[in-house]
């Protein structure tokens, strides 16, 4: 079946994603990118615990750290995952608009959560003083989350991007390896964030 060929419900295979030789490509190319993307921030989380406790005689992680707030984001980007899941069902089942749908909730929920992220940092400067510069600390709590962070605002963009780039066009085997390995990339800054909001925020509250 060639790509630019008409696809019904009927005809629409089962895996898309994978239906021809360019998405398996795609997964493939994805998986070797995942693999530096892991390499890097396990570098990240490794250094932020050997730095942890160097706050250069400024506030604490227990002093800072509102986990009610974080909470709140950990639940909206989670969320934010299943809604993509809900939207390559919706792929897998040739229906255009409703992933198209998913997708645009998936990310609404991604910007609330960084807009949560942002007034977080900006706390922790204006009351604490706690910058990038101010301790090692500092230092490794804003590059482990500031990466993470950019990695989701990257993510919304890529989202963003196919959607409004194919709105028009629908839903074809061109398109559908996009959709789905952006699906799994945004699965990924999710899981990376359950492991910091684990070792970052939980560690840091207990000490």
């Amino acid at each position: 079946m060639h790509v630019e060929e008409k696809l019904t419900a009927e005809t629409f295979p089962a895996s898309p994603e994978k239906a021809t030789l360019e998405g398996k490509n795609k997964f493939l190319g994805f998986w070797l990118f995942l693999g530096g993307e892991t390499v890097l921030f396990a570098s990240l989380f490794a250094t932020f615990l050997a730095l942890r406790d160097s706050n250069n005689g400024g506030a604490t992680t227990q002093e800072m750290f509102e986990l009610p707030l974080v909470f709140a984001a950990t639940m909206l980007l989670l969320t934010s995952s299943l809604t993509s899941v809900y939207a390559m069902y919706h792929m897998k089942n040739f229906d255009f608009k409703k992933m198209q749908l998913w997708m645009g909730i998936t990310v609404l929920l991604g910007a609330g959560f960084l807009a949560l992220e942002i007034y977080e940092f900006n706390h922790y400067i204006h009351h604490f003083e706690f910058t990038i510069t101010s301790s090692a600390l500092g230092s490794a709590f804003y590059t482990l989350v500031g990466t993470h962070g950019a990695h989701v605002a990257f993510g919304l963009l890529w989202i963003t991007t196919l959607m409004v780039r194919n709105a028009k066009r629908g839903l074809n085997l061109y398109n559908a390896p996009k959709y789905y390995v952006a699906s799994l990339y945004w699965h990924f800054i999710d899981v990376v964030w359950v492991f910091i909001f684990t070792v970052v925020y939980l560690m840091g509250m207990v000490g």
